[in-house]
């Protein structure tokens, strides 16, 4: 398994952060979205491979009530 990335990681824990701040569960949204109820739980897993796609987080911003551009950092990372 890959390690993840520093852009990777803020974009997983943003889309937490918002995902609780909503009130919505992982399952909740898994399913929302049109994937597995286990997809949300396995992308905020570190012991999975799963990630979230473009696609994955316009439907997400859609049912967060939020920009897209809110899950991503004002500045590129560094490393």
């Amino acid at each position: 398994m890959s390690e993840i990335s520093k852009i990777e990681q803020f974009v997983i824990d943003k889309v937490r952060e918002l995902r609780l701040k909503a009130g919505i569960s992982q399952v909740n949204l898994s399913i929302e979205i049109g994937l597995s109820s286990k997809f949300v739980g396995n992308v905020e897993s570190s012991k999975t491979p799963d990630k979230y796609n473009l696609n994955h987080l316009n439907k997400i911003a859609g049912i967060l009530n939020c920009s897209i551009k809110d899950f991503f950092p004002d500045q590129p990372l560094q490393g």
